[in-house]
């Protein structure tokens, strides 16, 4: 006769009494079957987001910062870096008032080297570097952090056959996310295209630049408050141009940073830029800058090409290896073109770029 299990017990075939050491054994393995380890979280946890946990980093006679530093927090690496006499002196300014203790707000067109230069300064810095980008999406916790995660332990009793007795235990896990890292550990904070970020996750800013008290408005307990490290640097940079997807910081909070305004660099600079990046000769080097700049121009603020768009010219001509009389003047259009809002524009943009190559002949 077959039978056909209609409840979750299993009865047939099976003592109901079991010994208690069995049974033991039973509930131990029940209660561990779907749980994770602290280390397997973690392992996890690291699969989606780029904060270290320090607990996870060598023991030894480093500081907190210096076992940040040789983890390797993800931040951008700069190459090529051009160290001309403009870079140097706007380089010396934001020195100076990262050593007087205040934020710097770096402020310029797209495609002018402000993330560049603001990484080679936060090296130059010496202090362990965190990084984060500014988005429409991005929140306070996202930011300062949160209980991320949750690990829950389930325990099972099934000492009588027909009760089961259970009990869950919900263990909230917190995760520092990089403002809290950085004022932790005296980390310098890079905040890239902070005016891309709603004014309202960055009011935490505010008692961080002021008080040096980071608060962290969702932890429990008396760990709400974080002292700000003495050696917490801060650097911000945003576009100075009214982009799609642009907010304006509050004034509160740009009272509290000093703002220095950028340019694009002059034009030996972007040459030996251009240079460095393509590794094309310095007479290539030098028309690309030409055209781009001559271009920039004649183009209102939100179009104008930057030095970015000289480097992705100088690149695609590298890959021609010298060939480039087809492509010379489409190299430049596809470069500019990204910017157009009609077929109207991208051919009135077209004859600016055969103008101003003709100048070159």
């Amino acid at each position: 006769m077959n039978y056909k299990a209609t409840h979750p017990r299993k009865v047939r075939g099976e003592s109901i009494h079991q010994p208690l050491s069995n049974k033991r054994k039973s509930d131990q393995k029940s209660s561990n079957s779907k749980v994770m380890s602290a280390a397997e979280i973690k392992q996890e946890l690291k699969k989606h987001s780029f904060i270290v946990h320090t607990e996870d980093l060598p023991v030894g006679n480093r500081t907190a910062s210096q076992r940040l530093e040789q983890k390797g927090y993800l931040v951008p690496e700069i190459e090529h870096f051009v160290d001309g006499p403009d870079v140097r002196e706007l380089s010396e300014r934001i020195k100076l008032w990262l050593g007087a203790g205040y934020p710097v707000h770096l402020i310029g067109p797209t495609g002018c080297g402000k993330t560049s230069l603001v990484m080679h300064l936060a090296k130059e810095i010496g202090r362990p570097v965190v990084w984060i980008n500014g988005d429409d999406a991005l929140t306070t916790k996202d930011l300062t952090g949160g209980y991320a995660q949750i690990k829950q332990e389930s325990l099972r009793d099934h000492y009588i056959h027909n009760v089961i007795k259970s009990t869950d235990i919900i263990k909230p896990e917190w995760i520092d996310n990089p403002l809290a890292v950085a004022c932790k550990y005296g980390c310098t904070f890079v905040y890239n295209e902070f005016s891309r970020a709603k004014p309202i996750a960055n009011n935490i800013l505010l008692s961080v630049f002021e008080e040096g008290i980071l608060e962290l408005p969702s932890k429990f307990g008396e760990d709400r408050y974080l002292k700000v490290h003495p050696e917490f640097r801060a650097i911000l940079t945003s576009n100075s141009i009214e982009y799609a997807g642009v907010h304006a910081p509050q004034d509160a909070l740009l009272d509290r940073m000093v703002g220095i305004y950028m340019d694009y660099y002059s034009f030996e600079t972007e040459v030996d830029i251009v240079c460095k990046h393509t590794e094309l000769p310095y007479e290539e080097a030098k028309n690309i800058v030409f055209v781009i700049r001559k271009i920039r121009e004649q183009l209102d603020d939100v179009q104008k090409p930057g030095t970015r768009a000289a480097i992705m010219v100088g690149k695609a001509m590298k890959q021609l290896n010298g060939n480039t009389d087809t492509y010379y003047k489409q190299l430049f259009l596809d470069v500019i073109a990204t910017k157009t809002s009609s077929n109207e524009d991208l051919f009135k943009k077209e004859k600016l770029v055969r103008n101003v190559v003709s100048e070159l002949t």
